[in-house]
């Protein structure tokens, strides 16, 4: 049977899938469980050798699988029935080019669960602040709407709990741009809310420039329908257009207050009030958890897509208030000896490390640096002279560094071959009522897998010296 013609889950069964790029954060292995214990006949394939996948492996023992890892082979792209690949394979690999010639369709995770769930889908996209919005809708949502569920590029394949899902249950989707760019044309994403964080830099290295990105970006939006909300941020320029591009209803958020007669949200005080259909409410309000202004406008943009879900104002902001974050993105995850250690691992570009700077309680002793993305950091300089101590990891992205600190007379540390030494540095300089904070600013491939590996590493390597424990 053709996969077109599979249009429920039990019509898998014959059909000879290929799943390429098991990678480690649980597409490519939900991937393969999904259609392999559906009676697919599954190959995997993936150019990392066998012994940097264990850990996907090890989920994939109980199935029948042909493993085809090291290598990609001609034969697995030409005679399957149906392709799934892993967002992180450019689009122009090849060996999907062989597959596209023979009209041999091309799937990824994402698009297989859109094609058999039913679902209302929130679906939130941006450069930073995505996974942290989509986790405090969820957070919030999960109390009024039991059994609703959270995946997407959060390292959750939503096709892990595909058929778990209730009816009507709605699905909080957070997805990166390349998810969404291969979703482009499929007509299989039209969220029922749709919302854009933040827009900067990143991945310029896979892009020919942020227009090509920003592209990617507008997919979650373009085959919405008039009944359903797409939220925007209004004091991203480069969102400025985006309402005259899709069908649904648009509202916006923002930092201020919003005209008379334009529905949205926007931060008043230490909170932040909403005006829709017709009313305004509190959907925000102190105290909160999370640091940082950038957070007060995540928390604020979860609140409004939170408000058009018909959510009650109280169970927003007081669902929002006790929202405690998401681990790696400015995670206070311990603090001893009067010193607050902060893992940032997943701020790979340079305008998210000057977000935690100036978040964190001072002083700060930052540990920077990692791999480049072809970006700019010349944003660092709004910073650089924050800290009391810089620590930086080496790494081609530290090495454009260099010439900032340079040009601004700023000492630091390194670069250092291990994390475990950078953590040394900044102990040797910290002191009680100091904050340590990990916030790279670069991505983390060279020294480890991936930047959730590598915050894992930075909070080993703090509490094999400091002792303690991880705050609850």
């Amino acid at each position: 049977m053709r996969f077109e013609r599979a249009v429920r889950i039990g019509d898998l069964a014959g059909l000879r899938a290929t799943v390429m790029g098991l990678g480690l954060h649980g597409g490519g292995a939900a991937s393969a469980r999904f259609l392999a214990s559906r009676g697919a006949r599954v190959t995997v394939t993936d150019l990392k050798p066998e012994e940097d996948l264990r850990s996907s492996l090890a989920d994939l023992e109980d199935l029948p699988l042909r493993l085809a890892l090291g290598r990609h082979e001609r034969e697995d792209f030409l005679d399957a029935d149906v392709v799934i690949k892993n967002p992180g394979v450019p689009s122009d690999s090849p060996f999907l080019e062989l597959s596209r010639a023979r009209g041999i369709p091309i799937e990824t995770d994402i698009s297989l669960f859109l094609r058999f769930a039913g679902n209302p889908i929130l679906a939130v996209t941006g450069t930073k602040g995505k996974s942290t919005t989509a986790s405090a809708v969820h957070h919030v949502l999960k109390d009024q709407r039991p059994g609703s569920r959270l995946g997407g590029n959060i390292t959750v394949s939503p096709l892990t709990f595909l058929e778990k899902l209730e009816a009507e249950a709605p699905v909080v989707l957070e997805l990166s741009s390349w998810q969404l760019g291969d979703l482009r044309d499929t007509g299989l994403l039209a969220p029922k809310i749709s919302l854009v964080t933040v827009l900067l830099p990143d991945h310029m290295n896979r892009y020919s420039g942020m227009e090509e990105y920003v592209e990617d970006k507008k997919v979650i939006f373009r085959d919405q329908g008039r009944s359903d909300a797409a939220i925007f941020n209004a004091d991203d320029t480069l969102q400025r257009g985006f309402p005259e591009e899709t069908r649904a209803k648009a509202y916006t958020f923002s930092s201020t207050r919003l005209p008379d007669g334009l529905e949205g949200a926007w931060l008043e005080g230490g909170g932040g009030r909403c005006r829709i259909h017709g009313g305004e409410s509190l959907i925000l309000r102190e105290p909160l958890r999370l640091l940082g202004e950038h957070n007060r406008m995540n928390l604020l943009a979860a609140g409004l897509a939170l408000a058009l879900y018909d959510v009650p104002p109280e169970a927003v902001a007081e669902g929002l208030s006790d929202f405690g974050g998401v681990e790696h993105r400015l995670e206070l995850f311990t603090e001893i000896g009067g010193i607050r250690f902060y893992n940032d691992s997943t701020a790979t570009i340079p305008h998210a490390t000057v977000r935690a700077v100036r978040s964190v309680p001072p002083p700060v002793h930052l540990i920077a640096g990692g791999t480049d993305k072809n970006i700019d950091f010349s944003p660092l300089r709004e910073i650089l002279r924050v800290p009391r101590s810089i620590a930086l990891l080496e790494g081609s992205g530290t090495e454009k560094m260099f010439a900032l600190f340079d040009e601004m007379s700023v000492s630091y540390g390194g670069p250092f071959d291990r994390l475990e030494a950078a953590v040394d540095f900044a102990l040797e300089h910290a002191s009680a009522g100091s904050s340590v904070l990990f916030s790279p600013g670069c991505t983390s491939f060279g020294m480890f897998q991936n930047e959730f590996e590598r915050g894992r590493r930075f909070k080993e390597a703090v509490l094999a010296r400091v002792g303690g424990e991880p705050r609850s």
